[in-house]
């Protein structure tokens, strides 16, 4: 399976499995978008994440850990 930036909620799974220790009310768009990159299953296209897709993955992330 690869990963997308529409894959909000399965991104924000696999940040909160890989950064058990991080909050992500604390975290900035640039450290997200570059741990969404990091990700080994993602494949898509770096310049397409804009500030929309980020606050969602990040609240889905703070969804996730509650």
């Amino acid at each position: 399976m690869s990963l997308k930036w529409s894959d909000v909620l399965e991104i924000a799974i696999q940040l909160a499995e890989s950064k058990p220790d991080v909050d992500p009310r604390l975290v900035n768009f640039v450290d997200l978008h570059r741990w969404v990159l990091a990700l080994p299953e993602f494949s898509d296209d770096p310049q397409r994440a804009g500030e929309k897709v980020l606050e969602a993955i990040q609240a889905a992330w703070i969804e996730e850990l509650e």
